[in-house]
């Protein structure tokens, strides 16, 4: 008898529909890159879908840096108890 309680993120339907609404709500944000108007500074700002992508290279980024300074920055498990 199994009495632990099934949360909505357990099932993988869910799941689908989810990641589908996600989907949608990128493919919808990335086509207002079509209806508004922006005031950039620089050229490369007008490029399509600048923004996403931008967004996820610094994202990526900073994970990638956060893994190195994890090893320059990390101590023992013990590193606090006393001797």
């Amino acid at each position: 008898m199994n009495n632990e309680k099934k949360h909505w993120l357990d099932d993988r339907a869910n799941i689908k529909k989810l990641l589908h609404w996600f989907y949608w709500m990128c493919a919808a944000l990335l086509a207002t890159d079509f209806v508004f108007h922006r005031h950039v500074l620089h050229a490369w700002e007008n490029l399509f879908g600048f923004y996403g992508i931008f967004g996820f290279v610094a994202c990526t980024v900073l994970v990638l840096v956060a893994k190195e300074m994890r090893k320059a920055l990390m101590r023992r498990e013990d590193y606090y108890d006393d001797q």
